[in-house]
């Protein structure tokens, strides 16, 4: 097939080829990417006859990451074949991919042929070429075929006569008890989805010793896959039926030898407690739960804070009170920084499950643990849902009890834990709004921009522009910029570097009109100041003002400035005035 033929219509496959025998990985993954495109050119017939062989024969030995976006984009050729009735075509380049060693290609495979099988069942043709195929998988050497396989089950299985609905189970239980563990695993992975699609009566009496079967395997990468269909076979069980079979086995993974084990069950808690209902979830599952938040591993804690409000939320008052909290108590000390960083993302959430009483006596205290803590991403984590509480217990209770928290590290003597609150300020501001600002921590933001440490000067002068753009520009006129403007006269050079380092930001966000009538006479006056590093950053400030102002106060006000700055004798104050005046 060459070009040099003459003819045009090949000239689509001919670069194709080229480009798919490139040494280039990415021009062999953009190829591929483009294949809907080629196909279009092709047409149906020679897609089906030409294009798709060429790629199970060429593309299969390709890195993985070709192979995946392959597999991918097989998916969504049934267009490009002819239609539903074609589909057919597109089986055995997939069944090559369900083949290969890296599992996600194999996985995009079977998600590929799942949805061809679907839109074949328009032409009544999954059956007919879909049960080969789990046949011929299910029955492979390697046990790479036999992982695919189980992915099909579920998509086959509705559409089948009652003598294959029982050859698909018993397959299916074969594969359960695989000799190799990465089958073990995919059966597990998709015993659920396929448990969904099986008729009631088979589900107690076939599928759950599949379940338990593999809820007791010696592997643990297999054990942990089993949480999620404790999940699937609560809703599909009875709750009578759930309490026997599946409550046993959420129990044992409780207090699995393995912490993955645990881990999954910890992560998927909440949708444990749900699937078997709130009498359940109450009396049996909570003490499981709690185990878990003082579980010796801190990667099944971490899972466990995670989903400390999503499982309250389950339970009632009294027993969060009695139970939960004790262990909560615990996490807020916890040793590992990841735990505490959990439980502070989440622990804020409880304030509207418990209500007023108990967040005032039992909560705040863990608040303001958490609020001390050494770490920036646990107090960031405080600060960042303090309006759940605020909601609750009202701003003047919130204000005595952790406002004197957050003004005792805002003072901190180590510049670092300072530097982290003002961070948050903007954050506060936006959650409790203007007045309780203007009242508490106005003052406070005022008093960092002429702290004795440069970054905090910093940090406090670039929050005056995100408390502009929270609270508008009116606000900044009246709060911000007499403090700003007043510190212009300080005898401390530093302090006036400070008012033309937060005129620059707020340059930015304020209307021209306050810019020119109240900051741009600021700016020029401290050109005349006797620092040369005061002059200097007079010239960059005025940079940034420039193109802000209209020409005429450009050319009346500031060039002559700058002018001036051009002729100063420091070479400093001489580049940065011949750089703004390039602006002019």
């Amino acid at each position: 097939m060459s070009m040099e033929e003459g003819d045009e219509s090949l000239y689509p496959i001919a670069i194709l080829i080229d480009e798919l025998k490139n040494e280039d990985v990415q021009l062999r993954l953009n190829s591929i990417k483009r294949l809907g495109t080629i196909a279009n050119a092709l047409g149906a017939d020679r897609t089906r006859n030409e294009l798709v062989p060429f790629l199970n024969e060429s593309c299969v030995d390709d890195e993985d990451e070709v192979l995946l976006a392959l597999a991918e984009e097989l998916g969504n050729f049934v267009q490009y074949v002819g239609g539903p009735e074609f589909a057919n075509c597109l089986i055995p380049p997939l069944e090559t991919l369900c083949n290969v060693e890296e599992s996600s290609v194999r996985e995009k495979a079977v998600k590929s042929l799942c949805k061809i099988a679907n839109e074949m069942k328009a032409v009544q043709q999954t059956e007919q070429y879909v049960l080969p195929l789990v046949r011929k998988l299910s029955s492979g050497d390697w046990f790479t075929s036999r992982s695919s396989s189980c992915g099909l089950f579920s998509v086959l299985y509705p559409i089948v006569s009652k003598d294959v609905k029982i050859e698909l189970r018993q397959t299916y239980t074969k594969l359960c008890k695989d000799e190799t563990p990465m089958v073990r695993r995919a059966a597990c992975t998709y015993l659920g989805e396929f448990a969904s699609k099986v008729e009631k009566e088979y589900i107690v009496s076939e599928l759950v010793p599949m379940f338990l079967h593999l809820h007791q395997d010696d592997q643990d990468s297999v054990r942990l896959l089993t949480v999620e269909n404790c999940v699937a076979f609560a809703k599909l069980l009875t709750p009578k039926e759930a309490v026997t079979h599946v409550l046993p086995a959420i129990k044992a993974c409780c207090s699995d030898k393995s912490w993955r084990v645990r881990y999954m069950v910890a992560d998927h808690f909440k949708a444990l407690c749900e699937g078997m209902g709130p009498e359940i979830a109450q009396n049996e599952l909570l003490q499981a739960f709690v185990k878990l938040c003082t579980d010796s591993e801190a990667e099944v804690r971490t899972a466990a804070s995670f989903k400390v409000a999503d499982v309250c939320s389950l339970v009632p008052k009294d027993m969060i009170i009695s139970e939960v909290l004790p262990s909560i108590e615990k996490l807020v000390a916890d040793k590992s920084e990841h735990v505490r960083s959990a439980l502070a993302s989440e622990i804020m959430g409880l304030a509207p499950i418990l209500g007023r009483e108990y967040t005032i006596d039992s909560l705040l205290p863990l608040f303001l643990g958490l609020l001390k803590d050494e770490s920036p991403e646990v107090r960031l984590n405080i600060i960042s849902k303090l309006e759940l509480v605020n909601n609750v217990i009202g701003v003047d209770l919130l204000a005595q009890s952790l406002l004197p928290a957050i003004v005792e590290l805002a003072e901190d003597k180590q510049w670092r834990v300072r530097s982290a609150i003002i961070e948050y300020i903007p954050l506060l501001a936006s959650q409790l709004g203007v007045k309780f600002f203007n009242e508490k921590l106005n003052d406070l933001c005022m008093t960092w921009l002429s702290d004795s440490v440069y970054s905090i000067r910093e940090a406090a002068t670039n929050n005056l522009k995100k408390l502009t753009e929270i609270f508008g520009v009116a606000w900044a006129k009246e709060h911000l910029l007499p403090k700003v403007i007043e510190m212009s006269k300080d005898t401390n050079y530093l302090y006036r570097m400070t008012t033309l380092f937060s005129i620059g930001v707020l340059a930015k966000v304020v209307d021209e009109q306050t810019l020119v009538q109240i900051m741009l006479d600021v700016v020029i006056e401290l050109s005349k100041d006797p620092v040369p590093n005061i002059r200097f950053n007079v010239a960059k400030t005025l940079r940034i003002i420039i193109p802000r102002v209209d020409a005429k106060v450009v050319q009346e006000k500031i060039k002559p400035v700058l002018q001036t700055l051009n002729e100063d004798s420091d070479p400093d104050v001489q580049f940065y005035a011949n750089e703004a005046l390039l602006s002019c």
